[in-house]
């Protein structure tokens, strides 16, 4: 007997939960299916928990440089990775937990554990049950790539969610991939105690982030002792007696590099191989993301996919505005797209990189007349104050009408200031609209005008 709800939710991630509790609200008889840890990727093994270890390594770095700032402690600076490990296990356990409640407590839905797959248009299938909606939205996200590289298959790996169980330090960790996860990973590890050594095949880190952001970010990162060997070719994996060798073969320094774990970290794939989307003619591209319109409508009648599976984002924060459109599409009469959405997003080194728009490379390609000013961390009052110069902050906006077209800002607390351009940029609004408030002193937030003072015509 087939089960009919009038909306049903798949995956418990950062859109499902939220999406399932405004169905009830709306007087939908509504099922969310999650198979395996509520909250999804961002709960489990992504932000929540990479973040709560990168305090943890804050805390240790911070203690270590106490005496830069007048502090003196007693002994060396320690890290008990199995108590770091416990603290991050506790506030991910509080956050799914939280989760479920939430779900369990709502009104008109109904929570089901298993693994769901179509059958048909509009039906799915949950172990022995068969469920029926007019409305199904689908956020199953993504996971770890496992790249096809030579011995990848006789050598133990890490990936994001499996270094998560470490509770004892890396005495050498090596990491494939310069990018985002990769980066943050490094440099906790190096906080913790590790020798790190990240492995990169392309000519720099972050490729698609502007040359002067990659080259400050290496730069930061070296600093404080990781190890990079880039432009590494015929990447290959293989076991040396108790240790593990990546063979690298760059144009400089030794044809390998040998450590105690590797972490690899080149990307991800989403959860889409298992849900029988043929069943129900729901299109994916040749990565497997699920084709959706502006409003997140995927190829089948009354089926939607939001989140890292749809591939219009690979953020929790883009994932929570895909459900943000589609209620609002769906419930309030609005016709909002993801098109008309801003890029927006940050890495989480220290000190972290806030990121909005177009990079200059982008601007230059878009053959816009454009001006620009950058301006280092150095001469923001509040980064010296606080002994944490590192970085920059750069803007472009175009040269007819002021509109802001893309900001980074790597410094002390750029994740925070960002927003504030993101703001401006949401609103429509011309740069010059920075200079008609009043800032508070001492910020960072309060350089913005002065950067924009600095303005000149793009090269």
């Amino acid at each position: 007997m087939t089960e009919q709800f009038d909306a049903i939710v798949i995956g418990a991630g950062q859109a499902g939960p939220a999406l399932a509790v405004r169905c009830g609200r709306q007087g939908l008889k509504t099922a969310i299916i999650e198979r395996h840890r509520f909250g999804g990727t961002c709960v489990n093994n992504g932000c929540v928990p990479t973040k709560t270890l990168v305090a943890s390594a804050r805390a240790a770095h911070v203690a270590r440089h106490a005496l830069d700032y007048g502090v003196r402690l007693q002994g060396e600076v320690g890290v008990d990775m199995a108590l770091v490990k416990a603290r991050k296990d506790g506030v991910v356990r509080k956050a799914r937990d939280g989760v479920r409640a939430w779900l369990d407590g709502a009104a008109n839905v109904t929570v089901i554990e298993g693994h769901a797959s179509f059958i048909a248009p509009q039906r799915l299938r949950v172990g022995e049950r068969e469920l029926a909606a007019p409305r199904i939205f689908i956020n199953v996200g993504a996971r770890a790539a496992v790249p096809d590289m030579p011995g990848i298959a006789d050598v133990p790996f890490l990936n994001n969610e499996r270094i998560m169980h470490l509770d004892a330090l890396p005495e050498h960790l090596l990491i494939v991939g310069g990018s985002y996860i990769g980066l943050e990973f490094a440099q906790m590890y190096r906080r913790f105690g590790s020798r790190v050594t990240v492995v990169e095949a392309g000519p720099r880190l972050i490729a698609r982030e502007d040359e002067d952001v990659s080259d400050a970010i290496r730069e930061i990162l070296a600093g404080e002792g990781v190890e990079f060997r880039l432009g590494a070719q015929c990447i290959a994996l293989q076991r040396q007696g108790d240790q593990m060798a990546i063979g690298v073969a760059c144009g400089d320094g030794p044809p390998e590099v040998a450590g105690s774990h590797i972490l690899i970290a080149t990307g991800r794939v989403p959860n889409t191989h298992d849900l029988g989307l043929h069943e129900a003619g729901i299109q994916t591209d040749a990565r497997g993301y699920i084709v959706v319109d502006d409003g997140l409508a995927t190829t089948a009648e009354g089926v939607y996919a939001l989140g890292d599976c749809n591939g219009r984002g690979a953020f929790t924060h883009t994932s929570w505005n895909d459900y943000e459109i589609v209620a609002a599409n769906l419930f309030d009469g609005a016709s909002r797209k993801v098109g008309d959405r801003i890029p927006a997003y940050a890495l989480f080194i220290d000190p972290p990189l806030g990121r909005v728009g177009m990079t200059l490379a982008q601007v230059r390609a878009s053959g816009r007349p454009a001006l620009v000013a950058k301006m280092p961390m150095s001469r923001v009052g509040r980064a010296l104050e606080m002994g944490e110069t590192a970085g920059f902050m750069k803007i472009a906006v175009a040269a007819d009408n002021r509109e802001i077209l893309g900001a980074a800002i790597l410094g002390v607390h750029g994740d925070e200031v960002i927003h504030a351009i993101l703001e401006v940029m949401t609103a429509r609004q011309p740069a010059s609209v920075f200079a008609r408030g009043m800032h508070i002193h001492p910020t960072v937030s309060e350089l913005l005008p002065a950067l924009l003072e600095g303005l000149e015509p793009l090269r």
